[in-house]
């Protein structure tokens, strides 16, 4: 099997079977993000871990192409659990692999590296790094936030 084949399969299954998705009630930040240009959308929330207030807990709701989709599976996969630095981390590589400044790095991204053909697509990037950004967002927001509910956002 082909490398490329063997990415395209690992975006498909994230896509058909998405990793984490659903919104918890429970969150510290939450945050709506939305690619005009193809009309992905995304809301994410990001949780402190009440064990390790450092680490931060993913939760995800989403609709829009299959790279969107599977991409916000696979940060969920890679970020749930993390850290802000660890995850700034991959947001930042996944980025430079996008822009094919760094090659793929298996252990900072994990299945993300399967995103690596998105790059021959500049219009798909965007689409990639919806949840990224999102991530990265709510992640900042979260460390400075109280826990809050559904409804007392």
């Amino acid at each position: 099997m082909q490398l490329e084949q063997m990415y395209q399969e690992i975006i498909l299954d994230h896509y058909k079977r998405p990793h984490g998705k659903g919104l918890a009630e429970s969150f510290n930040a939450e945050v709506h993000h939305v690619n005009p240009t193809c009309g992905d959308e995304i809301t994410l929330r990001v949780t402190r871990d009440p064990v390790d207030d450092q680490k931060l807990l993913v939760s995800y709701d989403n609709q829009g192409c299959s790279i969107s989709q599977a991409s916000a599976s696979i940060l969920f996969d890679q970020l749930n659990d993390q850290t802000l630095a660890t995850g700034e981390q991959a947001v930042d590589h996944l980025v430079a692999m996008l822009q094919r400044v760094e090659e793929p790095n298996e252990d900072v991204l994990g299945d993300g590296i399967a995103l690596v053909g998105v790059s021959q697509y500049p219009a798909r990037v965007k689409c990639a790094l919806l949840a990224w950004m999102a991530w990265k967002d709510a992640a900042i927001q979260a460390l400075g936030q109280e826990v809050s509910t559904e409804g007392e956002k």
